[in-house]
């Protein structure tokens, strides 16, 4: 296994800028980053610990990154196409995948990628294919200030920015519940509310599906055995788990109360439509008996009584309407109209 020390000897002789950079940091020892020019050559050797992130999808940064001195695994990780989440542990280096929110111009999509690591103790190697929300939030605090004490420090933080991206998502998906059960009670029903609750609960779905594998990571390193690795590399498992765990809790509880409000609506529904039905009953029993009449007197047949009567329609029209009068009398006390 390579020494820390020469996990980028092959990286310090470089002479140019680092093809396919989207930004870079130095960590300086008091936890400052400075971020670097991603147009000039990067200088290794220097004193602190370097963030490189990548864009996969420039083929010019995958020679960059295969002729590296990461170990063998981490650098096929980080030029894989693997789509599960992953996270593994080896002498002085630590390497895997989570997924994350794609992010749009201004904010956060429904869609999910994957962001690809492998951290040494001075280096932080990540790369992803689209555009994520974690990545770019990291990089905006170090902006403003975020001290970070080592390259563990820096991946938490990176973690910290999925749950909170994760938790306003969920933030929204509440407010936007709440105001469906808001209508719902107050029997303000609308065609487009069952297909805005699906969407709802099909992106809590995907929601608990991301974590449940982001928390399963975080679980499994909590139990392993990590006293044989640098202090900068030991990242504290069991306080994100923790994190990750609650903010599961909650999508959990979105998604049932969706579930919920869905089978509500759908009696709600159901309902109606049985309201519809018995209205339609109604008004077809009244019409029978005229309607019997109608075609009594309809018939091409001798013997019709009131043909000869000058008065004869208006006989049958007083034998229609007392028709209805019965009918209506007779559900009436049968308890048809409660």
């Amino acid at each position: 296994m390579a020494e820390p020390a020469k996990l980028v000897s092959a990286i310090t002789e470089s002479v140019s800028a680092i093809p396919g950079l989207v930004w870079a940091f130095r960590l300086h020892g008091d936890g400052s980053a400075e971020p670097l020019p991603i147009d000039q050559p990067i200088e290794f050797s220097h004193d602190g610990r370097l963030w490189l992130h990548f864009n996969l999808t420039d083929t010019r940064a995958r020679p960059w990154i295969a002729a590296s001195q990461l170990p063998p695994l981490a650098r096929e990780l980080l030029l894989s196409n693997d789509t599960f989440q992953q996270l593994h542990v080896i002498d002085h280096c630590v390497y895997g995948v989570f997924s994350d929110l794609v992010r749009d111009i201004d904010s956060a999509t429904e869609d999910t990628a994957f962001l690809r690591f492998a951290m040494t103790e001075r280096l932080l190697i990540s790369g992803r294919h689209q555009a994520l929300c974690s990545a770019d939030a990291t990089r905006r605090v170090l902006e403003g200030g975020y001290r970070v004490d080592n390259v563990a420090h820096l991946l938490e933080k990176i973690v910290d920015e999925v749950a909170d991206t994760l938790d306003r998502m969920a933030d929204k998906l509440g407010q936007e519940i709440d105001d469906i059960e808001e209508r719902i009670l107050a029997d303000d029903v609308k065609p487009e509310m069952r297909r805005n609750l699906g969407r709802l609960r099909r992106t809590c779905v995907r929601l608990h599906r991301q974590l449940t594998g982001l928390r399963a990571l975080f679980h499994r390193l909590d139990q392993k055995n990590t006293d044989h690795l640098a202090p900068g590399l030991r990242i504290q498992a069991g306080k994100l788990a923790q994190r990750l765990d609650g903010l599961d809790h909650d999508i959990v509880e979105l998604r049932e109360r969706s579930r919920l409000l869905e089978e509500e609506l759908r009696f709600k529904n159901e309902e109606e439509s049985n309201q519809h039905l018995h209205t339609l009953s109604i008004v077809t029993t009244l019409l029978l008996p005229p309607t019997l009449i109608t075609g009594i007197f309809g018939m091409n047949t001798k013997g019709l009584p009131l043909t000869d009567v000058e008065t004869g329609f208006l006989w049958a029209a007083g034998l229609m309407a007392s028709s209805i009068g019965a009918a209506y009398l007779f559900m009436r006390r049968t308890g048809i109209f409660k």
